[in-house]
């Protein structure tokens, strides 16, 4: 069995991933890592896993934790992981972060955006990017998994067919982004109180949300140019879910069905990104509580625009989901193991 610790078991990305992990064949949960809720029941805090799990959360004792356990996850707050990673943690275990800190190949850039000085640039490098359906071989030969934003995972997989394949003008892409209230986080925030949320929807972070240029740099990747992008995300009211709506003037001679073709031969072989029949728009409720992301594009011949759509679970697919995914790549298990939800309904 698998050996497994989680550093910020109580947010929802924590919480996720105890729920995914505790039906997992292969993996144990160990720790279940608290700073608020050390010596409290597990169950106490989620009321769900009653008699489920028994376990009392511990505090963040990494270098303890690394030396008992085979892989640790950390849903932790940015810059956590940085100033506490090093190497002793690394020859003991595998490390798969769902924070933002390795994510960012340019330490500047991650500085920039996240206003806060890095503390172990050195890892950035050798910190592999865990989005699985790109990045697959590489994750699994990694000590340390920077598993992705939520809106970055449904964004580039929405677009990189088409980017992949040269088929849009990467200097006219917008991408609108609507996420449900959990994408901020457990913590008590005005902003996201009922009445705050309920009957509103909102844009924030207009110009300035963090997830941008981790967006830009993973679409550089798969379109082998520098991309600068407008990614404008809006708050509504519902619990979970991600839907991407983005829009790009695809090249002259790019016919509709090679614009088609691109999605299915990009996923063709992906259990986890489902590309649905044509003219059909993904919907965040075909992918609650699911691993799942549903794509699919529309082409414009009037506006010689191309409308590329996507929708997933912000807190599985796009975090703790994503991450499961992850450890089962790393320790050569099978990709879907402990995944295989069906979304839930209605």
């Amino acid at each position: 069995m698998i050996k497994v610790g989680i550093i910020g078991a109580t947010g929802y990305a924590g919480q996720e991933l105890v729920r995914l992990l505790l039906p997992h064949k292969e993996a144990e949960i160990i720790w279940y890592g608290s700073r608020s809720y050390v010596d409290k029941k597990f169950s106490s805090v989620f009321g769900n896993v009653f008699q489920i799990v028994e376990d009392i959360c511990k505090g963040d004792g990494l270098h303890e934790l690394a030396k008992q356990a085979d892989v640790i996850f950390t849903a932790t707050p940015q810059g956590y992981l940085a100033g506490v990673l090093d190497d002793e943690i690394l020859n003991h275990c595998k490390v798969i972060d769902l924070s933002a800190d390795y994510r960012i190949k340019d330490v500047a850039v991650y500085e920039k955006w996240y206003g806060m000085e890095h503390k172990s640039p050195q890892y950035i490098e050798e910190a592999v990017y865990g989005l699985c359906e790109i990045n697959r071989e590489q994750i699994q030969k990694a000590r340390l998994v920077a598993n992705p934003g939520c809106y970055p995972t449904c964004s580039t997989l929405s677009i990189y067919p088409l980017a992949k394949a040269g088929f849009i003008d990467m200097d006219t892409l917008i991408i609108d982004a609507k996420s449900g209230t959990s994408g901020a986080g457990r913590g008590a925030k005005i902003s996201n109180l009922y009445c705050e949320v309920n009957e509103n929807i909102k844009a924030y972070g207009v110009t300035s949300h963090r997830h941008t240029p981790e967006i830009e740099e993973q679409l550089g990747y798969a379109s082998g140019q520098k991309v600068t992008l407008n990614f404008t995300p809006h708050l509504i009211p519902m619990n979970r879910g991600i839907l991407i709506t983005a829009y790009a003037s695809y090249k002259e001679g790019v016919t509709k069905e090679q614009i088609r073709q691109a999605y299915e031969e990009a996923y063709q072989d992906e259990y986890f990104v489902r590309v649905l029949e044509e003219g059909v728009c993904p919907e965040t409720k075909w992918v609650e509580g699911s691993n799942f992301v549903d794509v699919n594009v529309k082409v414009d011949e009037r506006t010689h625009r191309v409308i590329m759509m996507g929708a997933m679970d912000n807190i599985t697919k796009g975090a703790a989901g994503q991450a499961v995914q992850n450890m089962n790549l790393l320790f050569g298990l099978e990709e879907t193991e402990g995944l295989k939800l069906v979304p839930m309904m209605p």
